[in-house]
């Protein structure tokens, strides 16, 4: 164990403010967006169809980012939802940014890859402290 993560590890309180944190900084990315598509509903509809997917699923999407936000943001039913907001983050990489030609795109690809492995990490290992799961 290196002297750097050892007090956290060894440290309850801050082990718990730490997953927390880490929690919250992982879901917001997916609160705000969540929210944002409400704000700018017609043209999140109108782009999901322009590739192939029925604008009729924003309304699950929305609920997915949000609620699944708040569900990480609390630690509540963590393991599913991570599952869930890992699929989803794969999912839309696939679909939205799969042209590897454009920077941008590879860019938001990776990203989303990224998150996946995040949410795939607290799928395996659960929400820690600090958490409605470990309460």
């Amino acid at each position: 164990m290196s002297t750097v993560t050892a007090p956290l590890t060894r440290t309850p309180a801050l082990r718990g403010a730490a997953d927390l944190a880490g929690r919250t900084l992982l879901a917001s990315l997916f609160v705000i967006s969540g929210l944002g598509k409400l704000t700018a509903y017609a043209g999140t509809a109108g782009y999901m169809e322009s590739v192939g997917v029925p604008g009729a699923l924003l309304p699950l999407v929305i609920a997915l980012e949000v609620v699944g936000g708040l569900a990480i943001v609390a630690g509540y039913r963590t393991r599913i939802v991570a599952s869930l907001l890992a699929a989803f983050s794969i999912a839309s990489a696939v679909i939205f940014h799969s042209n590897l030609g454009d920077q941008i795109q590879q860019i938001m690809l990776l990203k989303n890859i990224a998150i996946a492995g995040g949410f795939i990490t607290l799928a395996a290992r659960g929400a820690g402290g600090w958490s409605v799961d470990n309460s």
